[in-house]
């Protein structure tokens, strides 16, 4: 029964890999190379064989196209191109040499990823990526974004090029992000955002808050944090290390052919990094003396009010939909 099972994937993958090789081939009849253009369009740049250490994670990013585009149907979310502004692609880092576009979403890997390109493209000469400062990796002028183009060279890009997102359970993430920027205590990152957001949680939020508490921020807790991510009122609800995946990277407009989810992350990296032929760098694992946020989703989503969680339902409903998680995985219920 196994053995039915294992060549019914690999035939299904061998077919989905042929239509994908059949469709690349069309739209490299329609995309005439311009003189002076660093590279042509490639539709087959790489040939893999189904065998080897990679081929589930090679199968897992051909299901998630798949299921991303099934979704976006579904949810008929697609938007053309002309309609949005080049800023709409902000958080899309480009690189050129290995014709990779990738969108960075904060809390998903991304200081690592970031990292691991800036080997990649020669931004650094050692092949250790824990050793480049995070504040480097995301310095602004460290990689070139998609927005910086304009809409034509975006289109061509988005035509030619792989795409590459890291995405994660919305609860998942949003948990991970107060932790390192609101709990956290004498962390250079954790004080801006505690002065930035934090007051002004405790102040809108928190009956008869304390001076102390008004003057530094840096005790929000986690009922506040998401009172305050949920408040359509409130300015400034949308920071990018908790706005929803779907504003940050148009996935249902740029048609992301890399779809890595955070609970497989090293094993999809390394298969990406393959797929770009990038040798000289391995992704990093999670240090084993730290603890995953997935291990304390239940202390704290267990102090929520069942109006929060419906908020939360509601902020992250395309983000849940689009990338196949529930809610039931994090809280054990639905909330239909």
């Amino acid at each position: 029964m196994t053995e039915c099972r294992a060549w019914r994937i690999i035939l299904s993958i061998a077919v989905t890999w042929r239509a994908i090789a059949a469709a690349a081939d069309a739209n490299a009849a329609l995309i005439s190379p311009h003189e002076g253009d660093k590279k042509s369009f490639e539709p087959n740049k790489y040939i893999y064989s189904w065998t080897g250490p990679n081929a589930l994670a090679r199968s897992a990013l051909v299901e998630r196209q798949e299921r991303l585009q099934y979704n976006c149907e579904l949810e008929s979310k697609g938007a053309d191109i002309g309609a949005l502004t080049p800023e709409s692609f902000r958080n899309i880092l480009v690189d050129d040499s290995h014709e990779l576009l990738y969108c960075y979403v904060p809390k998903v890997a991304c200081t690592n990823w970031k990292r691991v390109l800036m080997i990649a493209m020669g931004k650094w000469g050692g092949d250790d990526p824990l050793v480049i400062p995070a504040s480097l990796a995301h310095s602004p002028g460290t990689f070139e974004r998609l927005s910086n183009y304009t809409l034509p060279e975006i289109e061509k890009k988005l035509a030619a090029y792989d795409k590459l997102i890291v995405v994660r359970h919305p609860l998942e993430r949003l948990l991970s992000a107060y932790r390192n920027k609101l709990e956290a205590k004498h962390e250079k990152s954790a004080k801006y955002f505690q002065s930035r957001f934090g007051k002004k949680i405790v102040k809108k939020y928190r009956p008869n808050a304390t001076e102390e508490s008004l003057r530094n921020g840096d005790d929000v807790t986690f009922r506040e944090f998401v009172d305050f991510v949920t408040d359509n009122s409130e300015n400034g609800t949308r920071n990018e290390h908790w706005r929803p995946i779907y504003e940050l990277c148009q996935p249902c407009t740029v048609n992301y052919n890399l779809v890595s989810k955070y609970e497989s992350l090293v094993e999809d990296a390394t298969e990406v990094l393959e797929r770009i032929g990038v040798t000289s760098v391995s992704f990093p694992g999670r240090p084993p003396s730290s603890e995953p946020t997935s291990r304390k989703l239940d202390k704290y989503y267990s102090s929520l009010s069942y109006k929060q969680l419906r908020k939360l339902a509601g902020l992250y409903r395309l983000d849940l939909r689009l990338f196949d998680y529930s809610l039931e995985d994090v809280l054990g219920f639905s909330l239909a």
